[in-house]
């Protein structure tokens, strides 16, 4: 995808669970869809670790450009879950 170096990734590791002892989490559910608007500070994913759940807000306005990380699916923490274009 070309004009990739301006999107912004979407990470955990601000909102990782501090007592986790865990580096892996599961992503639960997304509240935003891929090509949607999202706006900065608003949650748009809500990940899983150890049993203790922790939204993710967008860390900026723009469009929900590309979903790294499904429902379902683990990842490392440290991870981009997904990327935003600013608008």
């Amino acid at each position: 995808m070309s004009g990739t170096d301006d999107r912004i990734a979407v990470e955990t590791a601000d909102h990782w669970p501090d007592d986790a002892d865990e580096d892996v989490g599961v992503v639960v559910n997304w509240f935003a869809a891929e090509g949607s608007r999202v706006e900065e500070g608003n949650a748009i994913c809500e990940f899983q670790v150890e049993k203790v759940s922790a939204d993710v807000p967008a860390p900026v306005t723009g469009t929900l450009e590309e979903v790294a990380i499904g429902e379902d699916e683990e990842f490392e923490q440290g991870e981009q879950l997904a990327w935003i274009r600013p608008a």
